[in-house]
């Protein structure tokens, strides 16, 4: 096997996140590919041959897997935000289980309790946020604005028929491209670092119904009709009710969505949603579950882990807008949060408040910096880490607690598995570990764990 080399092989398993693996007839070597569906016969490029290893890029699926169904989304397969809509939903969850089950088998010393991946309530329309980009479908093609085509940095796909949003979404993102198309104002290109449409940030609450529109440009133009753009978002029919329409100024040359100052166009900055009987204000760039129905259960099974909280202190770490805390706050003695985005840790002050919880609070500023300032010890911690885990040096400080039980959110198993190697190292052993779907017709999986301090 060589660099260059064109081969056929059958893909005969899929890898957490998303790494198919191709076995070529007489070689003793997989190759690595993305975007592959266990059974599928594929011709695939090898990009690189290492020890051991190979990597490649599927050129054609020369035989469709068994499993495959025709994909509800007239995007898939060019669109790279889903990879799995060519399966059934109980095939997802299959390849999901197996994926996460072999990670946490490898992981875990000795033996827990496997509880399984609990399936979203719903399993189209159910995300509660988008961010679409702004580009060309080609190069030096017109304005586009959609997600990132597949296997590409820098071309566009509109998808005004993406299936894992509401109708309202599709109406707010096809009436926003044709303002853009109209103002003449182009997209900002992410080499020449020029030009003035950015993203499209979308929330809309399943509880509330209330939408929150942001427009992520540059500052390089000053002559964008805005008050145009509100009147046509204004006036389409939806079934949500539009709550804020923003503006933020981003100029980093960094391709994300950054808070350089927003302006409120219409209404307010913030929505409210609603998860097990509590309220929520949400701002822009918040954390927040993108599944709300789906929060709900794991939530739920959170309360669960942690078990009785009655007279406890709890550190809820990686906080976001204070979900966590406040839904275990009312049988706690006291719950503190910390979180790294200033705007979430307001919005979750104003979230207790809204609750009328007054045993809760929050502190802004990394965990690994912070935890050292909260001047007491506690019971119990939960951690909701973003997509990296978290830091080795906060896993120290956090284990130098030794409280009696943890419980770790994550929405990224391999990050989840490389820190429960620590946890174990430390004096924890894993009690129960179960998923739960959040994101239908996608490799990503929420993983929940439950860890307890080891007797001696």
């Amino acid at each position: 096997m060589k660099k260059g080399q064109t081969m056929e092989g059958i893909v005969t398993r899929v890898e957490f996140p998303n790494n198919g693996m191709v076995a070529v007839e007489g070689e003793d070597r997989c190759i690595v590919v993305k975007n592959a569906v266990p059974g599928q016969k594929v011709c695939v490029a090898v990009n690189k041959v290492r020890k051991g290893k190979a990597e490649g890029r599927i050129l054609s699926i020369t035989e469709p897997s068994p499993i495959e169904i025709p994909s509800p989304c007239p995007h898939f397969g060019e669109c790279g935000g889903c990879t799995y809509q060519n399966l059934s939903y109980e095939q997802q969850l299959q390849i999901k289980t197996e994926q996460v089950k072999s990670l946490m088998d490898e992981a875990v010393n000795g033996s827990y309790i496997w509880e399984g991946i609990q399936p979203s309530p719903v399993r189209n329309a159910y995300r509660n946020k988008m961010e679409f980009s702004f580009g060309d479908e080609y190069k030096g093609g017109p304005i586009a604005l959609g997600m990132h085509k597949r296997g590409s940095f820098h071309d566009i796909v509109s998808v005004p028929d993406c299936q894992i949003v509401d109708e309202d979404y599709r109406k707010i993102l096809t009436c926003t491209l044709e303002c853009a198309k109209e103002s003449g104002l182009p997209y900002y290109h992410r080499m020449r670092h020029t030009g003035f449409f950015r993203h499209l940030l979308v929330r809309k609450a399943v509880k509330t119904g209330e939408i929150l529109i942001d427009l992520i440009t540059t500052t390089e133009y000053d002559n964008f009709n805005a008050a145009g753009w509100m009147e046509a978002l204004l006036s389409l029919n939806l079934s949500g009710t539009i709550v804020g329409i923003l503006r933020t100024k981003n100029d980093s040359v960094a391709d994300v969505v950054k808070d350089e100052g927003t302006e409120i166009i219409y209404g307010q900055s913030y929505f409210y949603e609603e998860l097990l009987g509590l309220k929520f204000k949400i701002t822009p760039f918040s954390f927040f579950q993108t599944n709300s129905l789906g929060a709900e259960i794991l939530y739920d099974k959170a309360r669960e882990y942690i078990g009785d909280t009655k007279d406890k202190v709890i550190f809820d770490l990686y906080s976001g807008t204070g979900t966590i805390a406040q839904i275990l706050a009312p049988v706690a003695k006291k719950v503190t949060g910390v979180e790294i985005v200033e705007e979430a840790v307001e919005a979750a002050k104003e979230n207790a408040a809204l609750n009328g919880l007054d045993n809760c609070t929050f502190w802004a500023g990394d965990v690994l910096k912070v935890i050292d300032e909260l001047g007491e010890v506690p019971d119990l911690i939960v951690l909701d880490p973003p997509r990296d885990g978290v830091h080795p040096k906060a896993l120290e400080k956090i284990t130098n607690f030794g409280v009696e039980k943890i419980v770790y959110i994550a929405c990224k198993p391999t990050s989840l598995a490389r820190d429960l190697g620590m946890l174990q190292g430390r004096g924890y052993r894993v009690e129960r570990i179960g998923g739960i779907d959040l994101f239908p017709g996608t490799y990503h999986v929420e993983t929940i764990v439950l860890i307890q301090k080891k007797t001696s």
